[in-house]
């Protein structure tokens, strides 16, 4: 039987914290910045935990 691959897309874009979960980087924020406020574009900035629903397709990708 052959390795399991991980899905590289999903290695590009998630990484796993210390304590399990999932760390991922906000949408928007790459082009077409003129018409968002500071604030908005300074939130997005910051990085995200994935939800609860989506754990398991992840991790699934990640091949953990």
């Amino acid at each position: 039987m052959p390795k399991m691959k991980t899905n590289s897309s999903a290695k590009k874009r998630f990484t796993i914290t210390g304590s399990g979960k999932i760390k991922r980087k906000k949408a928007f924020k790459r082009h077409i910045l003129t018409k968002k406020e500071t604030k908005q574009k300074r939130n997005l900035g910051h990085a995200a935990i994935v939800d609860a629903s989506d754990v398991k397709n992840v991790k699934h990708m990640l091949v953990m």
